[in-house]
Formats: C-alpha cells, structure tokens, sequence
C-alpha cells in the first residue's frame, strides 16, 4: 500500500507568508514554489497548480503547457479582480510580470514505477535503501545558484525548463518532493557523504562564492555525516509533525546548513 504525506513551513520571519503549495493525493504527491521576487499573488498561483494537477502524469512539455492553458484564466480573473482593489501600482504589476511558481509531481503509475515532472528548482528524489543512492531529477549543485524557470499564469512556457522521468517503487525506495532550500540541503549532505565520488562538484560549488557555497563550507566541518539517518529517516519522521519539522529546519538554519526560505516536503512510500 503506497503512502503519501505532505508538509509544508513558512519562513522563520514574522508575518512572512508562505508561497509554497503542497499536496499528498492517494497515488501522487506534488510541490509548488511560488516566487514572489516578481509579479503578484505567488502564493495563491502556487496553490492553484497544486490544487488542479491532473489525476494523469505530465509526460511532455506540451502537456504541461497545454493543461496551463485549460486552467489559467478562472485564476487570472480573480487575481485581476484582486488587483484591481489594490489599486493602479499593484494592477500594472500584475498586468506587466502576472503571477509565478515552480513545479514538482510525481503519481504513481503502476505497483512498481512512479512518474515525475519538473518545472523550476523544486526537486524530485529517489533513495534506495537496499544499495544506498539517492537519484534526483535536478541538473548539479551548483545550479541551484542559477535563477530558475518558473510557470507564468500569463505567459507562455519555456520548454527547456521541462523535465520528467520514472522511478522504481518498491519496498526499499522511497520518492520525495522537496523545495529548493531544503533539496539544496539534501542534495549538499548525500554529497559531502561521498566526497571522493562528488569531489569536482563540491569543488565547482563552493569556487562560487555563493550564498550556497556558504552552506557548503559551513557542512564541509561535520565529522562524518550519516546520510541515511540524519536526513533521509529524518524526512521521514518530520513529514508527520509540524512542530517538530519546524524545530529540525530551524536547528539547521542556526547552524548554517539551509538557507532561509520556505520549506515544503511531500512523500511516497511503500
């Protein structure tokens, strides 16, 4: 029987508002990053996605294009008539940039595969326990320094942000959508667990001299890390209890590990 949890946690700011979606369905699961450095409303068009994925994967950019296409215009109406009682600024924000967000699901298509997709930095995972590796849908570390695509309820898709692929799901695997913060975190601690196989990519990230690389160097002090049992069990026992995700975020925030950001998991397991 596949199980499916979600968890999602604003930022550690007073009166922030989260912009981040989430959604646990009985065979899929899904994350929404909604980026408010430009245009109005991302977290309301970070829920709309959510709220409105098909009950069928998005296998090609043109179907994801295409279901934007049926379902945007009942939310651009009513974040226009948002707008417009925000008055002329926010109204010609709205009209010039519209609303943006990221996009991560993955549903399950069979007793043993599950299908994901992508658009944006929000970042789909395998991790196998039988042989300890964890696969992933993004492109390297060192990318998440880049500004990523993001779906415009105005505006056409640009294909290139569109990934997909499949993943086992078996009895030793587990598959999770995380947020960008959080994915960098995970992605940073499988690696620094196995430095010698990812000794050019560490290397590449911190020469950045990014906020990321921060992060990186701050980890690159622990001991020894257990990635299994530190981060992917950690998941696990987190995704069920905000109080105590929130206290395990924090804890790495203070301790310079994550970057200050909202923080969204969703997770599918046998």
């Amino acid at each position: 029987m596949i199980k499916t949890r979600c968890i999602t946690l604003g930022k550690f700011e007073k009166n922030a508002i989260n912009e981040d979606a989430v959604c646990a369905r009985k065979n899929m699961i899904a994350v929404s990053d909604g980026a408010g450095g430009g245009g109005l409303f991302a977290d309301r068009w970070s829920k709309y996605l959510v709220n409105h994925l098909p009950h069928n994967p998005i296998t090609t950019a043109e179907q994801l294009d295409e279901w934007i296409g049926s379902i945007w215009e009942t939310y651009y109406n009513k974040a226009e008539e948002s707008a417009k009682k925000l008055g002329g600024m926010a109204l010609d924000k709205f009209y010039d940039e519209g609303s943006f967000a990221t996009l991560a699901a993955v549903w399950k298509q069979d007793d043993s595969t599950c299908r994901w997709m992508t658009y944006g930095d929000s970042v789909v995972f395998h991790y196998d326990y039988a042989i300890k590796e964890l696969t992933h849908s993004f492109t390297s570390l060192a990318n998440f320094n880049n500004a990523p695509y993001l779906i415009n309820c105005k505006d056409e898709l640009n294909p290139d942000g569109f990934r997909c692929g499949t993943f086992p799901l078996n009895k030793n695997s587990i598959v999770f959508i995380a947020s960008d913060a959080l994915s960098h975190y995970i992605l940073m601690m499988y690696e620094l667990s196995r430095k010698e196989e990812f000794v050019s990519e560490i290397k590449k990230t911190v020469s950045s001299n990014s906020k990321n690389s921060n992060l990186i160097v701050k980890a690159q002090s622990l001991p020894g890390i257990r990635f299994e049992k530190e981060v992917i069990d950690k998941l696990r026992k987190v995704i069920s209890d905000k109080s105590v995700f929130c206290k395990w975020l924090s804890s790495l925030y203070k301790k310079g590990f994550i970057a200050m950001d909202d923080y969204s998991l969703a997770v599918m397991y046998e």
